[in-house]
This record gives C-alpha cells, sequence and structure tokens, in this order.
C-alpha cells in the first residue's frame, strides 16, 4: 500500500482515507481472488467476531460454506464449545443447515427464529426426529400465532433429489424448472439438507472453507485464565482449525504466558492472540508463538473502552502499523472492528490485514444466535452487547459467588444490550457476505489487483477531510 502525494502524520480511521484508482486490466470483479494467505484456509477474508450475539454454531457453519470463518466465543462451557465443534463439522458443505422444528410446535415459535420472508424455510420432524416435511417462511406470514405448525402441512413440498445434483449450476436450474425457492434436500429418502434458489447461485460464486477432510472449518477462542493447555487440547481433539487466544489487552504478560502454553502444545493449528494496536506487541506474541494477530482497541459498536479508559487507537493506523511489523516476521493481522461499510473492509485489507473481523454487523442476522423480536413498530431486531458489559460479566462470572461478581460488575465496559435490527432486504448473513464481496472484489478491480496479496501491494490510498468522506455516501432522499 503506497500514500497519494502525502504521508500522514497523526493516526486515521477508515473514514479518514479513500482509495483511488489505478491502471487495470482486470475485466471483472469475478476474476480476483479474495482467498486469504495467512494458513486460516479462508477463502473470503472475513471472520465473524467471538462474541455470544454474534457467533454461535449455525452462523459458523453458513459463513464457512461461503468461505469464510467463525469463531466460537470463549464464554461457553467446554462441554458446549466442543459439541458446538463437532456440529459445525458434522454440516453439509453443500447445502443449507435444516431449521428444525417439532410438528407440535407453533407458528410464533418458529417466527423467534426466522423471518417470514422468500428464500428462508423451515423442516418438520416427528417426536423421534423422523422428517415430515418443509414450510417456506412465507407460509407463516398468513398463518395465526398459536397455529401448529404440522397443520400447515398440506401435501409435500417439492424436493430435490441430491443425486440430480452434479454441480451448484445444476442446483439453481433445478429450482428454476420447478418454480422452487426454497426446497427439501433428499438423498435416498433421508434429509441431508435444504436449498434456496439464491443459495444455489451463491455455490457457484464461493468456495467453501474447509478443512483437509472436506469438513467446514471453524475457530475458537480461549481466554488467558485458568488452565489454558487443557482446553486448548480439548477444542484440537474436537476438530477445531484455529485457536485463538483472546483478551482485551493482548500486550500483557498473562496473554503471553497463555500464547507460548499453547504453542509448546505442537497441535498444529495457528494460533491467534490479540487485542494489540502495536508494532511491539506484534513483536512480542509473534515471538511467544502467535501466528496471527487480532487488532483493535475500541473501534467496535458495542465498546466504550475508549471513552471509559481513553486506551484505543485509530484502526487504520492501527491495522497499518501492525501488518508491517507482522509481514516482517511472517505473520499476518486480523483487523478486528470498526467497519460499517464494505469500503471500510477493503480498506483494512490494503492497510495489510488477511482478514477482516465483523461483530455487531452480523448480530442483527437469521443465523446469529439469540430469538428474534419486534419492537413497537413491528421491526425485526436481535439483542447484541459487547463482550466487556455487565451482561458479559454475568454469563461468564455467572457461577462465582455473590461477593466476587459483585467486585467484576463495578468493571465492566460495554454496552449491555443494543437492538440490531433485522436488514428486511439483507436478513441474513449471507446477503450481507453478498455485498462486502461484491465491494471487495470491486475495490480490488479498481487497484489492478487479482489476489489479497497484489492488493496490499497497489492499494493507493489518500487522505480526506469530513466533507469529503460524506460527499461520498449516497443521497437517502430526494433532492
Amino acid at each position: 500500500m503506497k500514500f497519494y502525494e502525502a504521508t500522514p502524520s497523526h493516526d486515521l480511521t477508515y473514514s479518514d482515507v479513500f482509495l483511488l484508482p489505478s491502471r487495470s486490466g482486470i475485466r471483472s470483479r469475478l476474476d480476483v481472488s479474495l482467498a486469504a494467505t495467512d494458513g486460516s484456509g479462508a477463502t473470503i477474508p472475513i471472520v465473524s467476531a467471538n462474541m455470544n450475539s454474534v457467533t454461535g454454531p449455525r452462523l459458523a457453519a453458513t459463513l464457512a460454506r461461503r468461505g469464510g470463518l467463525g469463531v466460537l466465543p470463549q464464554d461457553l462451557p467446554l462441554q458446549e464449545l466442543d459439541a458446538a465443534i463437532r456440529w459445525v463439522k458434522d454440516q453439509s458443505v453443500s447445502f443449507d443447515t435444516p431449521l428444525d422444528f417439532s410438528a407440535e410446535q407453533t407458528v410464533a415459535d418458529a417466527l423467534q427464529l426466522v423471518p417470514a420472508v422468500a428464500g428462508q424455510g423451515i423442516v418438520l420432524r416427528d417426536g423421534a426426529g423422523e422428517y415430515l416435511g418443509c414450510l417456506p417462511a412465507a407460509r407463516l406470514a398468513t398463518a395465526i400465532p398459536d397455529a401448529r405448525l404440522g397443520d400447515l402441512l398440506h401435501g409435500e413440498l417439492t424436493s430435490i433429489d441430491a443425486d440430480d445434483v452434479t454441480d451448484a449450476r445444476a442446483a439453481f436450474d433445478l429450482m428454476v424448472a420447478a418454480d422452487l425457492d426454497f426446497a427439501p434436500v433428499l438423498h435416498h429418502g433421508r434429509l441431508v439438507g435444504t436449498l434456496s434458489r439464491r443459495s444455489a447461485l451463491r455455490s457457484t460464486l464461493y468456495e467453501p472453507a474447509v478443512d483437509a477432510s472436506g469438513r467446514l472449518r471453524v475457530a475458537a477462542a480461549l481466554g488467558i485464565n485458568g488452565d489454558i493447555a487443557t482446553k486448548a487440547r480439548a477444542l484440537a481433539e474436537a476438530g477445531v482449525d484455529l485457536l485463538v487466544v483472546d483478551t482485551a489487552h493482548g500486550h500483557q504478560e498473562g496473554m503471553l504466558r497463555a500464547v507460548e502454553s499453547v504453542a509448546s502444545l505442537d497441535l498444529g493449528l495457528p494460533i491467534v492472540a490479540g487485542n494489540v494496536v502495536t508494532a511491539q506487541a506484534v513483536r512480542d506474541l509473534v515471538s511467544a508463538g502467535a501466528n496471527i494477530l487480532k487488532v483493535g482497541v475500541g473501534p467496535g459498536a458495542m465498546c466504550t473502552t475508549r471513552m471509559m479508559t481513553a486506551v484505543g487507537r485509530p484502526q487504520f493506523s492501527a491495522v497499518l502499523e501492525t501488518a508491517d511489523a507482522a509481514a516482517e516476521l511472517g505473520a499476518h493481522v486480523w483487523a478486528d472492528g470498526g467497519v460499517r461499510y464494505p469500503r471500510d473492509v477493503a480498506l483494512a485489507l490494503a492497510a495489510g490485514a488477511s482478514a477482516v473481523m465483523i461483530g455487531s454487523w452480523f448480530a442483527g442476522t437469521v443465523e446469529a444466535p439469540g430469538t428474534l423480536q419486534a419492537d413497537d413498530a413491528g421491526r425485526l431486531y436481535k439483542e447484541s452487547w459487547g463482550m466487556a458489559s455487565t451482561k458479559a460479566v454475568h454469563e461468564r462470572f455467572g457461577r462465582l459467588d455473590p461477593y466476587e461478581l459483585a467486585r467484576k460488575e463495578l468493571f465492566a465496559e460495554g454496552i449491555s444490550s443494543s437492538k440490531i435490527y433485522l436488514d428486511p432486504l439483507r436478513p441474513s448473513v449471507e446477503d450481507l457476505l453478498d455485498m462486502i464481496t461484491s465491494g471487495v472484489r470491486s475495490s480490488f478491480t479498481y487497484a489492478g489487483a487479482t489476489s489479497l496479496a497484489d492488493f496490499h501491494e497497489r492499494a493507493l490510498v489518500g487522505i480526506q477531510s469530513a466533507a469529503g468522506y460524506e460527499e461520498g455516501k449516497a443521497l437517502p432522499v430526494s433532492w
């Protein structure tokens, strides 16, 4: 990356900078590769944050199916984390994971997990877990809330035979021919997944992130306290692909000891450590055994660290400095936090990040943990909260005695409850991935870059005023 005309004398946020177009011979945005080069196995440079309100097993599986990587949070008890990793590994690479309900559950139950929109659907099973049928989610919009889901099954929803799906294009053509927007996929009468017309189309554009055995990839986080080595071994045995050693202040002795402890196990897994914002922190953590550094203190939407402590750093400059230091040592950085638009993702990559970690942006999606709720105007949302907030402290330390828990509550930071609204036009995390990756692919073509490594070299960055940033925004209303 190079700065255009002027080198900055102060730290910069994403809104302070912009990308300039360069001479390019690339004809299509699909001619570029977004694959990460950091050993994560991701085919798009998108990672979901290890936040309880963001990454659960379902979002992790969906993200991996499209080439990204989900990081399961460390707050889950080890047994649940083990089960979550194994669940992701068991999911189909080719077809969507069914959203299961019993025939006795109600329409209201279903609407807590899936909006009544086209392209979504649910699977019904009997008391023994046997497949009964599928319902398009749009059918729920016209049913009364207390209606039994089983009573809505009238005839068989046309299914797709897995043997007929020779490739992703064939799946799309089958759905078009049958005039289907959502369908179950069966193999010898057994349900193996579901498919929407749009997900079939996506399979022609994205390459899943899979391990050496062809299973979906997934990462998991662990803190720096307790028996780190035992937990790391357990996660490795469950099949995790990356270990993320995570704490708010990554440049501390406790983190260095934790990374050294995990590295000494020689598990053959990349170690991610953070969060940090300086070159010296990168050097220290790489020396301890980290392969990837998580960069960002304070830019997250749910984070109040900078306002509470004055600690942090403008994110673009933090990524730029740490990425340069990491590259000198053969390591990499993930830019964690501060992205609001696809442009911010492109700028983080231009600054040298190998991937960008997204939190609250993904919290308001169908696949994120939690249930759908409606505000007074009927708009759907999910609840999100910061991982140092009072709510997170309760979840992480709820087993402590009341006195110790009360002490920890005194030092909580971050937002405990925020409504992240579901975009009715982009209700799925996959919809957001489409928007983000299309923008980033175009950024590559403007720079004349065919790969992430090319983009790191060719990106030309300028510095702008606040007025310049505002000028780049679309006009939301008429003149």
